[in-house]
């Protein structure tokens, strides 16, 4: 039964070979790109080699998470796991986890308990250097801005520049800094800011690109800024495309790791869901479906978030779509959405489930209904979860509802799981999306909060307004809207929980993602640079006697 995340200390199992774990999906030793110890880049002149298979997609969301989160990423691990040990070929594509929450409030992203990836402590941290490219990328654009405007070399207004510096660390007082100081050695001083690198234009790019050639096509798409004539900048006009796609060439083949019962897993590219769009790289997920049965991927945080993003941003963009939806769902959450306070979740409380069964039914009807999906919930159990409770989770909705034990028992506990996914998963894929190409942005921002939050209306303020109007006369009015928002609410607000209506969504500000083909929307108070909490899980850390890592949660 699931508890809040284990230690990964001594005695991490190092699992079979990475040749070996490639080979189970028929990669040959000579496409493996070893890094250390249990994983591996998987060669892209190799996957371009790979013809289509007719494969299923199974996608893995959530109801609106509590702060520790539910188990989305231990269920997908369990679920693949379960798949195998039914016979199926499955393979897993997984987001690469971000330093910032492994040292802030929800500490590692690669499952717990029985249903892990490995080398965990490795993935969580630097795994093989793609977060570190990707941010070296995006700060090299941002030096050639700079430069650019302390040499007047390139006609650009420096008061519109949107490039942002990224670093892979929750640190509040790098939101808002001033460049530039210094006088004429200095540069050009202006007001920038920092964002975390799972929220960069890079990250979002790296993660949208289809190959090398489309990834150094998009990489000067990006738009650093306006002339004063008002006219697009992009990395090209700067010259930096080449060395963009030079730095991040390595880091674009997909990683390759194992839950520890040897799945292989597909883990690359990390964009977060409630500032970004909150799936792994295109290019590992169709890798996983080119060599596998059954693939399972996930989409960050709440199904209003990761599974809207995904439908309306990847999968239109791909041309892909999920056979099956899991929507993952605990106790705890449901009581946190029913009312009842965080310090007092594992106190049986049947009516308070009761009261926020409303978030789940919302989050089911949306797959369902606005996005044609099968869906199944996955009860997360813990270990504090009584049988009334989940008793009245199971009996009150009119989809499958499987309790899954991964968490405690491995693979063996999600065969139930398994089998519901592939009795769900037998009809013929098509992508349903929440809005038209042909709307324009607002109209696009108004049916994801009215079709799927559930909201009255969207407002912009006077900013976000006139953006808005720019970025359409520019032409980029036919490209999918990322909405910026919390995880912890349908609406802005994270303190509406449960299913709130009529509320109106606000949009402070928009920032145009160019080189990845959508159009961001920033809501309410949500940041692109995350804060520590008053206690971050960095203060666990430590290092052991025979040098393994202590305390990552």
């Amino acid at each position: 039964m699931a508890d809040a995340k284990t230690s990964l200390g001594a005695g991490q199992q190092s699992g079979e070979p990475i040749e070996k774990i490639a080979a189970k999906i028929g990669i040959p030793d000579k496409a493996v790109l070893r890094y250390g110890k249990g994983k591996a880049k998987i060669d892209l002149d190799y996957l371009a080699t790979l013809p289509e298979r007719d494969s299923k997609l199974v996608l893995v969301t959530a109801i609106s998470p509590t702060p520790a989160g539910e188990g989305k990423t231990t269920t997908s691990i369990g679920l693949a796991d379960g798949l195998r040990r039914l016979g199926v070929s499955s393979v897993l594509a997984l987001r690469e986890p971000s330093m910032g929450p492994v040292f802030g409030i929800k500490g590692g992203a690669t499952g717990g308990g029985k249903s892990q990836l490995i080398p965990a402590q490795d993935i969580n941290l630097h795994f093989t250097g793609d977060f570190a490219a990707i941010a070296e990328a995006n700060n090299l654009l941002a030096a050639m801005v700079d430069n650019a405007l302390h040499f007047g070399t390139v006609n650009l207004d420096p008061r519109t520049v949107e490039i942002r510096r990224a670093i892979d660390v929750n640190d509040r007082a790098l939101r808002t800094v001033t460049t530039g100081l210094g006088g004429r050695a200095g540069g050009v001083p202006r007001e920038t800011g920092f964002d975390i690198t799972a929220a960069s234009q890079i990250m979002a790019t790296f993660c949208m690109a289809e190959n090398l050639e489309d990834l150094e096509s998009r990489l000067g798409r990006i738009v650093v800024g306006q002339s004063f004539d008002g006219t697009d900048v992009t990395a090209d006009d700067l010259g930096a495309t080449g060395a963009l796609a030079a730095i991040v060439r390595d880091a674009f083949a997909p990683n390759l790791v194992q839950t520890e019962e040897g799945t292989p897993a597909f883990v690359h590219g990390g964009p977060f869901a409630n500032i970004a769009h909150g799936c792994n790289s295109i290019v590992a997920t169709k890798a996983a479906l080119a060599m596998g049965d059954v693939v399972v991927t996930e989409a960050g945080f709440g199904a209003d978030l990761g599974a809207e993003k995904f439908f309306d941003i990847k999968c239109r963009a791909a041309g892909i779509a999920p056979a099956a939806t899991v929507v993952v769902a605990t106790v705890r959450a449901l009581k946190y959405h029913g009312g009842v306070p965080r310090e007092e979740l594992e106190e049986e409380n049947v009516e308070a489930l009761r009261a926020g069964m409303a978030n789940i039914e919302r989050h089911v009807a949306n797959l369902r209904d606005v996005f044609g999906q099968r869906a199944i919930v996955a009860i997360n159990r813990f270990s504090s979860d009584t049988d009334a409770e989940i008793e009245a989770l199971r009996s009150g909705l009119d989809v499958p509802v499987v309790l899954a034990t991964h968490f405690a028992e491995g693979g063996a506990g999600a065969e139930d799981l398994a089998r519901a996914v592939l009795e769900a998963a037998t009809e013929p894929a098509e992508p349903h999306f929440a809005y038209d190409e042909d709307m324009s942005l607002a109209e696009k921002a108004e049916a994801v909060v009215k079709r799927v939050y559930g909201g009255a209306s969207v407002s912009f303020g006077k900013v976000a307004e006139r953006e808005i109007a720019r970025l359409e006369a520019g032409g980029w009015g036919h490209a999918p809207v990322c909405m910026a928002k919390t995880q912890y609410s349908f609406s802005a607000d994270q303190k509406l929980l449960g299913a709130p209506e009529g509320f109106d969504v606000r949009v402070r500000e928009v920032r145009l993602s160019a080189g990845a083909g959508f159009v961001v929307l920033i809501t309410g108070t949500i940041m692109t640079m995350p804060g520590l909490p008053r206690r971050p899980s960095a203060v666990d850390f430590a290092i052991g006697e025979g040098g393994e890592i202590l305390g990552m949660h």
